[in-house]
């Protein structure tokens, strides 16, 4: 935290414009050796930037000074909108790289530093990372409202609820002969931990939907061997993604396909087909696609004509996964037929599809753009987007649930499992014991960032 860090922030060169971001206490000293001047705050300046030993003209940069903290980091900062050549960034890099205590950023490395600096809480820095990681539009819209700090201002307000219990209880204790303090004000305390409890659970129903949204729904195509999977998954993703021949057992690995239908993230998985396989690697082949199978939100059974039913015992589809996932039927190899009714929870039983015709996918990929409306509920709520928020909300609703329903035991011991639930939801903004989680949350970020 007390060196200045710098890295190249807009993606790989060549480029039109390359921006080199720079932090830390020395940015001004920085600015002013490239520079000759110090730019006013917030304010673009066009500079010439030179070298400090030889005084060569490195470049002719669109120059930009943020002193902190009012800046992303916390700390002073400045970017260099310099020409994106190799030549250019490369030498602009090894310049700042000479000055004392400045190195390379590390990856999320100034993002760290802003929520070091209480600049972002962890909920706004996964926002920010879903957000560069987002492929369709409502991913955008979800990650836009999470680094808005709209989940984190939620939890932050349940957890001073929390604390607010925990303080009309402490009160109860300490200054119960106060006269402006009402007798057994702590009774009331349990009724609101408990209606705390529903909000929270509420939030934890909606939010398996936040959940798909950020990783998209795992639709994955099963069936027999030579079903004609490989050729319907090329034929949806528009190119020659898998390898299609006549020999059986060709697809040995699951292959993925991320499509975007309707604003909606899907991800179309290819497994190998389904039979009693002699060979070491098509058996793991089999038990791989199984595996994806019980994780998936629907299945696609490929049924060629005159090929295997669901119910074959040499190549069907596993009880388990019939009892747990939705299956849709696909009609391979066949004519274009008339797309069937959906029932009300969005499910279809049999859809008639061909690869030998252009059109010939089209109501496979209809039905699973409203599949993919219906399952991922887009709401203007906050919801939880990941498994560790999930956890911790456990973990609050665990000790709620036990503060709630232990009247049995002393107020002071109910006001402990508040406490913990407090944590919890402090753990998921990053207020209270969270450094052994940070190396987690930055690792996927990428440098400059």
């Amino acid at each position: 935290m007390t060196d200045t860090i710098y890295a190249l922030s807009s993606g790989a060169v060549p480029s039109g414009v390359a921006v080199v971001r720079v932090s830390g206490s020395m940015t001004a000293e920085i600015v002013m050796t490239l520079c000759g001047r110090l730019p006013d705050p917030r304010r673009a300046i066009v500079s010439r930037l030179r070298h400090p030993q030889s005084n060569d003209i490195l470049d002719e940069a669109l120059v930009l000074y943020f002193p902190g903290p009012a800046s992303f980091t916390g700390e002073d900062v400045a970017e260099f909108q310099c020409h994106g050549g190799r030549a250019v960034v490369a030498g602009l890099l090894s310049v700042l790289g000479s000055f004392d205590t400045c190195r390379p950023a590390e990856p999320g490395e100034f993002t760290r530093r802003a929520f070091e600096k209480g600049r972002m809480d962890l909920t706004e820095v996964e926002g920010l990372a879903d957000l560069i990681a987002a492929e369709t539009e409502s991913q955008r819209k979800q990650a836009l409202r999470q680094m808005g700090g709209a989940l984190g201002d939620l939890y932050e307000d349940w957890r001073k609820r929390l604390i607010h219990m925990r303080a009309m209880i402490e009160a109860d204790f300490d200054f119960a002969d106060e006269e402006d303090v009402p007798g057994s004000v702590a009774d009331e305390v349990w009724s609101e931990a408990a209606q705390l409890m529903v909000e929270i659970t509420d939030h934890l129903n909606r939010s398996r939907s936040g959940e798909r949204l950020r990783s998209g729904l795992q639709v994955v195509l099963m069936g027999a061997p030579n079903a004609g999977k490989s050729s319907l998954l090329n034929a949806v993703a528009g190119r020659d993604v898998a390898i299609v021949t006549e020999e059986a057992g060709t697809t040995r690995d699951v292959i993925e396909v991320h499509l975007d239908l309707g604003g909606y993230p899907v991800t179309l998985v290819d497994t190998a087909g389904l039979r009693r396989a002699e060979g070491v690697v098509e058996r793991e082949g089999i038990r791989r696609a199984e595996e994806r199978g019980r994780a998936a939100d629907l299945i696609l059974w490929a049924v060629e004509p005159g090929g295997v039913e669901m119910n074959d015992p040499d190549a069907g589809l596993p009880d388990e996964l019939k009892t747990n996932v939705p299956v849709w039927v696909l009609r391979t190899k066949s004519d274009l037929e008339t797309l069937p009714e959906q029932d009300s929870s969005g499910t279809m039983q049999e859809i008639p599809c061909s690869t030998a015709r252009s059109d010939g996918v089209t109501p496979l990929i209809s039905g699973l753009s409203r599949f993919a409306e219906e399952t991922i509920s887009v709401s203007e709520a906050p919801l939880a987007t990941r498994a560790r928020h999930r956890h911790y909300l456990g973990e609050c609703l665990e000790g709620l649930k036990i503060a709630v329903e232990a009247e049995h035991l002393p107020t002071e011991l109910r006001a402990e499992d508040l406490r913990r639930a407090a944590d919890a939801l402090g753990r998921i903004t990053g207020r209270i014991d969270v450094e052994d989680l940070l190396d987690v949350i930055f690792r996927d970020f990428c440098i400059g960032k």
